[in-house]
């Protein structure tokens, strides 16, 4: 199946183990193959792992980049595994992402991971609100 991918002037895009910038104009390539293909805007640098679902999302992101869980399975299961216990609501999402995993479908896996990380910071942005309310009910920004 062929992949179609437009590029903004400068976007850059990793196509196997090549990344390809675009020149000044807007491109659109038609990709043939089976090799991976990330737009730059969805790939996780590994500085920006800084949360339990985003160190995942990172293991899944190298895993599919590799085409091969080989290497990253044992540390991508501790990380999961972490993670349901921090925060057992993140199950459905960590379930479909492991049978995209173990069936080798790992661009979808990496969908989910990205799932996930949404989730989680769902999740940090309802804890934030919620560390923000007074016993009344009350935000703590407005007068009691």
């Amino acid at each position: 199946m062929t992949l179609k991918v437009e590029l903004k002037p400068g976007e850059r895009i990793v196509i196997g183990r090549s990344v390809v910038t675009n020149g000044a104009s807007r491109t659109s390539l038609l990709i043939d193959g089976q090799d991976p293909v990330l737009r730059e805007r969805d790939i996780l640098q590994e500085d920006e792992a800084d949360t339990p679902a985003k160190r995942i999302c990172y293991a899944v992101q190298m895993m599919y980049l590799a085409g091969s869980t080989d290497r990253l399975l044992p540390i991508y299961t501790e990380l999961t595994r972490d993670a349901l216990k921090a925060a057992p609501s993140m199950l459905e999402i960590v379930e479909r992402m492991n049978n995209c995993v173990l069936t080798g479908s790992l661009y979808k896996a990496f969908r989910e991971a990205r799932k996930l990380v949404a989730y989680e910071a769902s999740i940090f942005e309802h804890a934030e609100r919620s560390a923000g309310l007074r016993e009344n009910g009350a935000d703590d920004s407005e007068p009691a």
